[in-house]
């Protein structure tokens, strides 16, 4: 389950962190660029917990720091990213189902407006003062409607993903092998019918037979 979980995950920021790089940071957009790494951070953590999204939100950040064109220190988003994840996966809903819209939406736009603010936070302390220059408001709204309009297309699917990665048909499999290795134990004939109960009948038929035999004087092999 959890070699499922790293596949997965690694498989999704990738492709992810391709699809944002060479289509959507070229779309010229106004303010922000729509971050599909961050919705595809959030999607996991929503499913697999906080450690998980911590885990996740950093290799996902570092991979988005050293893969060109990045202009910012390494290290510097996989920060804002391991922040949200672990976050997101705090609230993340029960056994990982989305009950309701509003709560999953809820959160996108708070970890949009979060991420940019840490990001521009962490650029101030090391002196970077792009965002000043392009405005921070702007880049807050933008970044909360593009992420809100993209949400609803990635972070359902992704999550639908990761459920599925969780249900290892290999962990299933085994289990029935158990089963039947139980059977065959219990009732040497490799067959569980009726299961306990019917186990319980096969039982007291084969007392009853052996009582009948012993009464009728027939001797049983």
């Amino acid at each position: 389950m959890r070699f499922n979980r790293m596949l997965l995950s690694t498989t999704l920021v990738v492709v992810a962190l391709v699809i944002q790089v060479s289509i959507l940071a070229r779309l010229q957009l106004p303010g922000a660029v729509p971050d599909l790494l961050l919705l595809t951070v959030l999607g996991l953590a929503f499913v697999y917990g906080h450690l998980a999204g911590a885990f996740i939100g950093f290799g996902a950040g570092l991979l988005a720091d050293l893969a060109p064109p990045a202009d910012h220190a390494a290290g510097r988003y996989a920060l804002v990213l391991c922040v949200i994840g672990y976050l997101a996966g705090l609230v993340r809903p029960e056994n990982g189902q989305l009950k309701s819209a509003a709560a999953p939406m809820a959160a996108v736009v708070a970890a949009a407006l979060g991420s940019t603010l840490l990001y521009s936070g962490v650029g101030a302390l090391v002196g970077d003062t792009a965002a000043r220059h392009v405005g921070l408001g702007s880049l807050l709204l933008s970044a909360a409607i593009y992420d809100l309009l993209l949400a609803p297309f990635t972070v359902p699917l992704i999550m639908a993903l990761a459920r599925r990665a969780d249900n290892d048909p290999l962990a299933e499999s085994q289990s029935g092998v158990q089963d039947v290795s139980k059977g065959w134990l219990s009732s040497g004939t490799g067959l569980r019918i009726g299961g306990q109960r019917g186990g319980l009948r096969v039982k007291t038929a084969r007392t009853r037979a052996t009582r009948a035999g012993r009464i009728k004087g027939v001797k049983r092999l």
